[in-house]
Parts: structure tokens; C-alpha cells; sequence
């Protein structure tokens, strides 16, 4: 059985890290959606909010943790920032390396504006790998409608776009936030890669 610490941004991430675990992981949630909001706020993440991140992530490397998991994509670049005797990884860092390791024209979607530079840099290293062919790409709308709660429209736009890149000749579509996954149970024309599930198969 392995311990995971998950540093999540988003409280509806907590739910949808427990649907996705494997039987022989134990997860323990840690909630900091001020970081986030800052992010956010700042339009991306400064030097402070890493520095603030790679701390709120040290402090889970408890006695009995085998690894740390920060889930948000956003604030994913802090988690090198880490001095810890245990992994810290960032769940889009296995998303993307799923994404990109058959290579194929690979698109990933964001619905975040903040997340697009460290999600395009993280994916494009692993489609440079992999001699995958990546576009990433923003969906439009959607984080306005998370936002404002409406958790049924944010999935469905986001599944209309994954739909769209599908249909546009994309082998393979990742959904880059965490937020996102349940889009993917509304896709008709493909099933994409979520974080929550690609995250914690490679932790496990």
C-alpha cells in the first residue's frame, strides 16, 4: 500500500482524485486554493507564489508518505523547486508523457489561461521525446463557467472541444487540469487522457 499527499488548488479535485486511485494507494488531501487565486490574479505564477508552493509541498513529506502529488498545472514548475527525501511529481507530468509516448499529432487542452506556458513547455518536452506532434490549445469560456460554479457547462464545453480536436484529426487529446476530467464520460467522438487517472497509474 503506498501514501500519497496530494496539494490540490481546487476543492472538486479532491473527489475526483478519489474516484480515480488504485485499490492499493491511500490518498491524503491538502486544500491551498489561495495559491491559485493568486496565480490567477497575477496572471501566472511569480517567483513568491513557487517559492510559497515549494514550501506548502515540503511540509507534506511526513513520516509514511511514499510520494507528493501537486495536481495543479498552474503551479506545477514548483514542484522542482522541492528539497524533500521523497518524489514530488506533478500530475501533468504524467499526463503528458501518456499523451506524447505512442507520438502521433497530440493536442492539449487547458482551460486556464495561467496554465498554458508551463503546460505547453511541460508537454512539448515530452513530444520532443516521444517525436510526438503537439498543439495545446485554450477552451475558450471554460474557466469563467468553473468559476461561476457551473460545473455541467465547463464540462461541457470543454467536452466539445475535445470533441472538435477528435474530429480534427487528433490521436490523442489530454484534458491539462485536473478540473477537467469529467469532460471525458461526455466525449463522443474519442475518449482523452484526464490527470486525476495518468497521475496516480504512474505514482502507483
Amino acid at each position: 500500500m503506498k501514501t500519497i499527499a496530494c496539494l490540490h488548488t481546487a476543492a472538486t479535485n479532491l473527489r475526483l482524485f478519489d474516484e480515480a486511485c488504485p485499490p492499493d494507494v491511500t490518498l491524503y488531501h491538502h486544500l491551498r486554493d489561495d495559491l491559485l487565486a493568486e496565480a490567477e490574479a497575477a496572471g501566472g505564477m511569480t517567483a513568491d507564489i513557487a517559492a510559497r508552493t515549494a514550501a506548502a509541498l515540503e511540509a507534506l513529506a511526513e513520516p509514511g508518505t511514499d510520494a507528493i502529488l501537486l495536481t495543479c498545472s498552474t503551479l506545477g514548475p514548483a514542484a522542482g523547486l522541492v528539497c524533500a527525501a521523497i518524489p514530488v511529481l506533478r500530475v501533468d507530468a504524467a499526463l503528458a508523457e501518456a499523451a506524447c509516448r505512442n507520438g502521433g499529432p497530440v493536442m492539449a487542452l487547458c482551460a486556464v489561461h495561467t496554465t498554458l506556458a508551463p503546460t505547453g513547455a511541460l508537454f512539448a518536452e515530452a513530444a520532443a521525446r516521444h517525436g510526438a506532434t503537439l498543439e495545446v490549445r485554450l477552451v475558450e469560456g471554460a474557466w469563467a463557467a468553473f468559476r461561476a460554479g457551473e460545473a455541467d457547462r465547463y464540462a461541457a464545453l470543454v467536452a466539445a472541444a475535445a470533441d472538435a480536436a477528435f474530429d480534427g484529426g487528433a490521436a490523442v487529446v489530454a484534458l491539462a487540469q485536473a478540473s477537467m476530467a469529467p469532460a471525458a464520460a461526455l466525449c463522443r467522438a474519442g475518449t482523452p487522457l484526464t490527470s486525476p487517472a495518468a497521475g496516480l497509474a504512474a505514482v502507483a
